[in-house]
């Protein structure tokens, strides 16, 4: 039996690499707000994320779990709940998404509270809800991927997003199997193989964006060197211009001597 201390300090360590993963988006979203555009960056990951954390919160507590057997799993994930919205209140838009999600959770912690009158019950059913949320959640990103394979850039997929959903789902893929926990494990099985094909297909396009980089400097820079010729043709054009025009006032002068003569 694996003591409890390996499995608490796996928690916090669970908690570090989440706390990267749900703030790893600042970088992101700090470009959108200074462009005053989401571009292609969907919100679908991020709601899908709220009612993960939602759920998984309700989960770690006491009102489900034993006692708080789950303390790092609710502490994480109730912070992953202000993030979550900070980051869709981006979009606005997408704000009346939250409604049903809101909803979703609000029915599935009431069913639980007066449906299900043991820990094990409680468990089982928001840990199934749960696992269903988890399986969303990890497969959102497969939309950027879908993007990065067609366009052959991963300028949507941020790097740090996918490492640290790697390292998260590997954490706590060993936290779940550690406390004998499927309904924490179980998802990040999934977690984990779509971490690592996100990374996968970064290391394959990011050559390609830099290669796309190299290209239009190439063709910034053959622009420029043709703006500065012909920028340079122009004084001597002007200068031809009143030199022909002198040498025809002489030859007229000239004809005119000769007729006057």
């Amino acid at each position: 039996m694996v003591p409890n201390t390996v499995r608490v300090a796996v928690g916090i360590l669970g908690n570090a690499a989440s706390m990267l993963l749900y703030t790893a988006p600042i970088l992101t979203f700090r470009r959108v707000v200074k462009k005053g555009n989401v571009e292609e960056f969907s919100c679908v990951p991020y709601i899908l994320a709220l009612l993960n954390c939602l759920l998984y919160t309700w989960y770690g507590l006491p009102v489900v779990s034993s006692g708080w057997e789950n303390l790092p799993v609710a502490t994480i994930n109730g912070l992953g709940i202000l993030l979550e919205i900070t980051f869709i209140g981006i979009y606005r838009f997408a704000l009346q998404l939250v409604l049903p999600v809101l909803a979703l959770f609000a029915l599935a912690a009431a069913l639980s509270s007066f449906m299900a009158h043991t820990h094990h019950m409680r468990k089982v059913f928001v840990g199934s809800v749960g696992l269903v949320a988890s399986i969303s959640m990890y497969s959102s990103p497969m939309v950027a991927a879908k993007r990065v394979i067609a366009t052959k850039s991963v300028e949507f997929m941020p790097f740090y997003l996918s490492l640290f959903s790697f390292l998260s789902s590997a954490l706590w893929m060993i936290y779940g199997l550690l406390g004998r926990d499927f309904f924490i494990a179980s998802p990040n099985f999934i977690g984990v193989p779509m971490g690592m094909l996100q990374l996968l297909l970064y290391c394959i396009y990011r050559r390609g964006d830099g290669a796309t980089a190299e290209a239009e400097v190439r063709v910034h820079g053959a622009a420029a060197d043709q703006e500065k010729g012909l920028k340079a043709a122009v004084p001597i054009a002007v200068q031809v211009q009143p030199q022909e025009t002198a040498a025809s006032s002489r030859v007229n002068q000239n004809v005119l001597n000769q007729n006057h003569l």
